[in-house]
């Protein structure tokens, strides 16, 4: 491990991603201690203490929130637009020929779905600043146009640092700014969980019982992120002018968590708005009555919540995978999986597959996300429900970032991290 990151570094255009990825996510933990002008962060902390759902947005945010910082609305409103222009690609036709148009295509629908962010972010905004009411130092109409004008600007500013870290750094800049901010927490949970054992409040068992369900978690989201079903793949042989080509077998790898942690997050984005919108918007009898039916925690809510991540998956696999398409490929270069015949049958035959693995990879997403649940009731340990999802998050996109430096390493001959 230790020789492979050596060899990293030794590459300078690796070497310099990775060190303008660090510097980027430098750059967001600094925006999040940069608090917005006019609120008084200490009554904020007192508001986002009673409430389970700005606790989970203030995890995902990386403190940002409870700071009341200029980025404390994190880039959710951009995965919002996203999901929702994922949906309408799928419906409106001038969207879907975008999406088959290539890359210019896809440009397209980044600018439409940037504009979309912006929209999102400034009504969450909105919201936030008349939720905000009473931390406001001068409370008017002015204030709660420049809270909101503020938070948006945050928003946009952490969308347009991940697009810089996908384009010039290593992984995906989106999920490594929520990475990021999930990390950054662990050291004051650490200290949480110290200061319940010193309390009395727990014992060294539940901890103990915590780290064990940690461990477990970890090793089953690796085992899983890892795993994928190979389709055998017949090359025939073709002789063009003097050469022999193909006669080879290989295989198709389709993974069994083929959406990566874009479900959870998608779910989660989703059912915190109608939340936000009722407590921001809402009466407090309205905000009482959904927190204790509807919100986090409740068994409604995880039942939705596990159903949401089921069909994201399925969503997103479909969205990132045609099987017409992948079929069409195998035959234009003289393949064939042993027993199906070419075209439509191996595009059923993919399909099926798919199908059915996906099944397992967005079971096994669901129970990671609504696991917490359980893990507090077996330690009693509180402050601890978020954590499915955020280690579903930490390890996916960790694996994903080494995958990426992993093929840096093997285009260059180095030696990789997976042996």
């Amino acid at each position: 491990m230790l020789n492979s990151l050596k060899n990293a570094l030794k590459v300078s255009e690796l070497k310099n991603k990775l060190l303008f990825t660090l510097a980027m996510l430098l750059v967001f933990r600094v925006a999040a201690h940069i608090p917005v002008p006019g609120v008084d962060p200490t009554v904020f902390e007192e508001l986002a203490n009673s409430n389970a759902l700005l606790g989970f947005f203030d995890v995902i945010s990386g403190g940002a929130f409870k700071n009341v910082s200029v980025v404390a609305m994190g880039i959710f409103p951009y995965i919002n637009a996203s999901i929702i222009m994922q949906l309408l690609t799928v419906v409106v036709p001038r969207l879907e020929q975008l999406a088959k148009e290539g890359e210019e295509g896809r440009k397209k629908i980044t600018q439409y779905t940037r504009y979309f962010t912006a929209v999102i972010a400034f009504i969450q905004a909105i919201g936030l600043s008349i939720y905000l009411k009473g931390a406001l130092e001068n409370p008017g109409p002015f204030s709660y146009a420049a809270v909101a004008i503020t938070l948006t600007a945050g928003t946009i500013f952490l969308m347009w640092l991940g697009e810089q870290i996908t384009e010039k750094g290593i992984g995906n800049g989106i999920s490594l700014i929520i990475f990021a901010g999930i990390v950054s927490r662990i050291p004051s949970a650490l200290v949480n969980l110290y200061k319940l054992l010193a309390a009395g409040t727990i014992n060294i068992l539940s901890i103990l019982l915590l780290v064990v369900i940690a461990l477990a978690v970890i090793a089953g989201i690796v085992f899983v992120q890892q795993g994928q079903r190979r389709i055998p793949v017949q090359y025939a042989k073709r002789v063009v002018g003097r050469r022999v080509y193909g006669g080879q077998t290989t295989h198709l790898p389709i993974k069994v968590n083929q959406a990566g942690v874009i479900p959870v997050i998608f779910a989660s984005s989703l059912l915190m708005f109608p939340q936000q919108l009722v407590q921001w918007f809402g009466s407090a009898g309205l905000a009482e009555w959904y927190a204790k039916y509807l919100g986090f925690g409740s068994v409604l809510n995880t039942i939705v919540y596990a159903l949401l991540i089921i069909g994201f998956t399925y969503f997103y696999t479909a969205v990132i995978m045609n099987p017409l398409d992948m079929a069409e490929n195998i035959k234009r270069n003289g393949g064939f999986i042993p027993g199906i015949r070419p075209g439509r049958p191996t595009a059923e035959y993919i399909s099926k597959v798919l199908s059915r693995i996906t099944m397992a990879g967005a079971v096994f997403l669901a129970f990671i996300a609504i696991l917490p649940n359980f893990v507090l009731a077996l330690t009693q340990i509180p402050g601890i429900w978020f954590g499915g999802t955020s280690l579903l998050i930490v390890v996916g996109v960790a694996l994903d970032t080494m995958k990426q430096i992993e093929s840096h390493l093997l285009m260059r001959s180095y030696q990789g991290f997976i042996k």
